[in-house]
């Protein structure tokens, strides 16, 4: 880790819609790095709990549901993708940002496919997992919005950015924060055509070194839960991308 010190005061503290403290659990077997972390989200305002292996960490996830989740995939008791499997299980809209010491794309690529949100190598600035954290809780709408923030709608599928609700037909679909920010993209873009790169800048904004089976991967999850049963409204157009059109009446 490149800094121990709590951050420099910043952009505003980010609450839940509610005003609540936002709540984060560190899982992390090194003891000194979970104090230090620990520390530094505090230091945000936020509620923190720790958990030094993998059945602790779904048992405080249990307890306190948590908004995000700080995980390093190496834990001593079981493999770390296993336990974002069940924190997903216990929470399925939790942002999970991993740690990991190993930066090959093919790590990265297992960590993202298996739930996460976004990633962090080893060693890194407490800065640096502040600032992924806060962006994933914005895009999750952690960050608290005026009364009469916008919905996006296209045919009878309606996103409430404030409430961070999705239905179709009104009918409540849950998503995880990844699957959300993939969907908005769409219906921020109706009609038109998003190329596998243009997809994964703007909704992972990092390189995966051309590992556009990861887009693949999340639209055929958006479709089982947003076309499911319905007419689709998920297109791919080939050797183009992807389209999200509304059914025709």
């Amino acid at each position: 880790m490149h800094s121990s010190c709590p951050p420099q005061p910043g952009p505003p503290a980010l609450t839940r819609p509610d005003g609540t403290p936002v709540r984060v659990l560190v899982v992390d077997d090194d003891p000194d790095l979970a104090e230090v972390l620990s520390g530094a989200l505090r230091y945000q305002g936020w509620e923190v709990r720790t958990a030094e292996d993998g059945a602790r960490a779904v048992a405080e996830a249990r307890a306190l549901l948590p908004d995000a989740v700080v995980l390093d995939l190496m834990l001593p008791d079981t493999d770390g993708l296993t336990v974002l499997r069940r924190l997903r299980e216990v929470r399925p809209d939790v942002c999970v940002l991993l740690l990991t010491a190993r930066d090959a794309v093919e790590d990265r690529i297992a960590g993202i496919t298996a739930g996460g949100d976004d990633y962090v190598t080893k060693p890194f600035s407490l800065e640096e997992v502040i600032a992924r954290l806060r962006g994933l809780l914005r895009r999750a709408g952690m960050a608290r919005r005026s009364a009469d923030g916008p919905r996006l709608t296209v045919g009878d599928l309606v996103m409430d950015e404030d409430a961070r609700e999705v239905t179709r037909a009104g009918e409540l679909i849950e998503l995880s924060p990844t699957e959300y920010q993939l969907l908005r993209l769409l219906m921020r873009n109706p009609r038109r055509v998003l190329g596998k790169t243009q997809i994964l800048d703007r909704v992972w904004s990092y390189d995966f070194g051309g590992q556009a089976h990861v887009v693949e991967l999340y639209i055929s999850y958006l479709r089982k839960k947003v076309d499911a049963g319905r007419e689709p409204m998920i297109h791919t157009v080939r050797g183009a991308g992807y389209v999200l059109k509304p059914v025709r009446p």
